[in-house]
């Protein structure tokens, strides 16, 4: 699925604003034709988007239920010989969609795109566009929720009644843009890159609904190439010599464009920036362009007062200067897939990115089993198809911290991984666990991503019984795997100005501690490639005995993006192991 751009062949127009909405607790919206813009619907109140709603409305923090949003557009001037599609960058969690009353499609998952045609529904007055949004918990959905079994998931009874550690905010959480393309048109590309020596080479693979007397033409900054048309699919392969590499030191990025012809006119254009690189594991080393890469960074959330998680660029843009300023160098989006504007600017930056799908808090109990690897399927399906094309996107992680242990996961996880490596064969996929040598599918799985809190929620208050242990899981789990380890989670709660001498728990200066503690273990293991606090900055979490506040206090900078002691010690460590 293409990004929508804007140039003399596509048009794009943002539909994000004030909406009608309204909660429909009794789900009988759909019955009495609200999607015709009838009802309560019409008389209701405004929401922003996109933003989540619930942190917009005081009664409505922690109501996941039927809710109803509406909106209405003209269409633009010189669209009538377009297809017209609607484009929603993400709704969390269960979508169904109308237009002027006839419905267009649904989808289930949140934090993916996706798209419907619109063109034979539109009407040269104002259009309605109505969406009904359901982001209830459920045992058969990805991530799921309302687990009763111990077994099966981190904890239990919480508010809302998650089987994971953040809230679960519902709504229309990313732009809804209406777009124009032509009649015929490019429908996807799926660029490749190789390194030969000091060349670069790019294959550019095309589809779209072309026929005989088409073509499709590319070019790389100057360099051009006519593609290989076999049915709906084109393809053609360059070489740059001398080519700029991208790196996060040079975030080198080429202008792709690929045009549509028929009889020597242009009918479309699509322009894409390209980095040419390679990712590769090799023994005990994550290999960048063949080189040694070492990751230091964190896990995030896309969360922030107020929008929840909703796009906020702004808030994109701070938290680059952050990881800039602290001396980081990557991050994994959990515990989800992150805006598609959030990736364009990696790219740009040159920060690498383990992209995540949704699927935390896996559970293998039968009940609902078979529907959750539909789903994951679904998932690792749309991650890689959107995500594909970005540079900084270096690895997959197909699910967190699952609970593995009742035997069934296995095949599982391996049908996933045969899928994601069918899909994209040029990235390592992987997991994330907290269950270390008892993980059994990382005997295939390319990475072992581990999440470790010795001396947290174990040890408390005993840093160095914690870091002893930490140690030893680590060597524990890479002599039983023999694969690279990327610590993918570690730290400890501050609540922000609470500081303590000595250090104890929940003080800022235990928190500093326990993340030097953690660098120093992780500094005398060769086979340890990257290192992720967790997490960058505080975070919104269900109600819960652990979370005061209901939040997640294991952030090195605020929810609203101030920093506690642990990024000053962070940035002093980091920076002195890169010569910054």
């Amino acid at each position: 699925m293409l990004y929508p751009q804007t140039n003399p062949f596509r048009q794009f127009v943002d539909l994000s604003g004030y909406w009608d909405f309204c909660i429909d607790p009794e789900e009988v919206g759909e019955q009495e034709g609200w999607f015709e813009g009838i009802g309560r619907l019409a008389a209701n109140r405004p929401i922003a988007v996109p933003a989540s709603w619930n942190d917009q409305f005081v009664e409505w923090r922690d109501y996941l239920g039927d809710a109803w949003y509406q909106t209405r557009f003209h269409l633009p001037w010189g669209w009538e010989d377009k297809r017209v599609i609607i484009r929603f960058g993400s709704v969390n969690y269960l979508a169904d969609v109308w237009l002027n009353g006839t419905k267009l499609g649904s989808h289930e998952g949140g934090h993916m795109a996706f798209a419907f045609e619109a063109t034979p529904l539109l009407k040269n007055e104002a259009n309605l566009l109505v969406v009904r949004v359901n982001g209830a918990m459920a045992l058969d959905r990805v991530p799921p929720g309302t687990v009763q079994d111990p077994l099966d998931s981190h904890q239990i009874g919480l508010l809302p009644d998650t089987t994971f550690d953040f809230f679960p905010f519902a709504g229309i959480h990313r732009p809804v843009l209406l777009c124009a393309v032509p009649q015929m048109h490019i429908e996807d590309i799926t660029v490749t890159t190789e390194i030969e020596g000091e060349n670069g080479r790019v294959q550019i693979t095309c589809f779209g609904n072309w026929n005989s007397r088409n073509s499709v033409r590319v070019q790389v900054n100057e360099h051009k190439a006519n593609a290989e048309l076999t049915g709906e699919t084109a393809v053609a392969n360059l070489t740059i010599p001398n080519a700029k590499f991208w790196s996060p030191k040079s975030p080198h990025l080429y202008d792709l464009a690929v045009e549509l012809l028929e009889d020597g006119q242009i009918l479309d254009r699509y322009t894409l920036p390209i980095g040419i690189r390679t990712i590769e594991v090799d023994g005990d080393k994550l290999l960048l362009n063949g080189e040694p890469v070492f990751l230091r960074g964190f896990g995030r959330h896309e969360d922030f007062p107020i929008v929840g998680r909703g796009t906020l660029p702004a808030v994109t843009v701070k938290d680059y200067a952050l990881l800039d300023w602290i001396g980081a160098n990557s991050f994994r989006t959990s515990h989800y897939p992150y805006d598609e504007e959030a990736l364009q600017l990696a790219d740009r930056l040159g920060y690498l990115v383990i992209s995540e799908t949704a699927a935390v808090g896996l559970f293998f109990h039968e009940e609902g089993l078979a529907r959750r690897l539909k789903l994951c399927r679904q998932y690792t399906r749309e991650l890689i198809d959107r995500d594909k094309n970005h540079p900084s996107v270096i690895a997959w992680s197909l699910a967190n911290e699952a609970r593995s242990v009742r035997g069934n996961e296995v095949p599982f996880f391996r049908e996933l991984y045969d899928l994601a490596k069918e899909l994209d064969p040029t990235r390592p996929v992987t997991i994330v666990s907290d269950l270390f040598t008892a993980e059994a599918s990382f005997a295939f799985f390319d990475l072992v991503c581990l999440n470790i809190y010795r001396g947290w929620y174990q040890e408390m208050g005993r840093l160095e019984q914690g870091f002893a242990e930490f140690g030893r899981i680590l060597d524990a789990t890479h002599a039983k795997f023999g694969k690279p380890i990327i610590v993918t989670e570690f730290g400890a709660d501050a609540i922000p100005g609470h500081h303590a001498l000595p250090a104890e728990m929940f003080s800022e200066e235990y928190q500093a501690d326990f993340i030097a503690g953690y660098l120093a273990e992780m500094g005398k293991r060769p086979f340890v490639v990257g290192q992720h606090v967790w997490n960058m900055c505080d975070f919104k979490t269900a109600q819960g005995v652990k979370r005061p506040n209901a939040i997640n206090y294991k952030g090195v900078f605020t929810r609203d993006r101030r920093p506690k002691l642990a990024a000053h010690k962070l940035k002093e460590i980091w920076r002195l192991e890169t010569g910054d």
